[in-house]
């Protein structure tokens, strides 16, 4: 009987804060057709968190020797702490046939999009997820209840210089509610997997 086998997709997904994007990937989490991409952080673990399970906890000495030796897919600063993708890791996943989901803002889009390994181009799938409107996205940002009036207003700032960069992404979905987008998602999900180019037979 004839069988197809296909390497992993590495599924990028990037979003303004407050467009759902954490809601999403925390639904895919639960799905045994997935793995989550794990980070590494020079952030000290809150409580509850795991090693290795959350977030690899690096020092900084680590990280930026990682840094210099090319190891990461992505890194980014983020006010105080840095944060990064391992090429590694990623690469293992991927070679066994296991889709990898990846939850980056766009600089780390754009830096996977630059590496010019053929290994990621021929598994990247970027998706953006766009709010409805800046006004929609402040009231679920207002819902949270978790950010200060300035807070908000950053948020916002950013999701503004944020949604000006949906174009270079393979796949953008306009956020409704969170069933319609993880429908929206799978759907995506579904055709890159039966993608001839993707498949070998066996």
């Amino acid at each position: 009987m004839n069988a197809f086998r296909r390497a992993g997709i590495l599924f990028v997904v990037s979003a303004p804060s407050g467009a759902g994007k954490s809601t999403l990937c925390a639904n895919l989490k639960q799905a045994p057709d997935f793995k989550y991409s794990v980070s590494c952080t020079t952030r000290p673990p809150r409580p509850g968190e795991e090693d290795g399970v959350d977030y690899w906890f690096l020092s900084d000495g680590d990280f930026e020797a990682k840094k210099e030796a090319g190891e990461f897919l992505e890194h980014a600063r983020v006010h105080r702490y840095q944060y990064g993708t391992l090429k590694k890791n990623s690469y293992e996943v991927l070679q066994s046939g296991i889709d990898l989901l990846l939850d980056i803002d766009v600089e780390g889009a754009k830096q996977i999009r630059a590496s010019g390994e053929p290994w990621i181009t021929q598994s990247l799938v970027d998706i953006f997820i766009m709010p409805p409107t800046i006004e929609e996205l402040e009231r679920r940002l207002r819902k949270r209840g978790t950010e200060t009036e300035e807070q908000i207003a950053i948020r916002l700032e950013n999701a503004r210089k944020e949604m000006a960069h949906w174009q270079p992404y393979l796949y953008t979905i306009l956020s409704g509610t969170m069933e319609e987008d993880l429908q929206k998602f799978r759907a995506i999900i579904r055709a890159e997997r039966y993608k001839s180019s993707r498949l070998t037979l066996c």
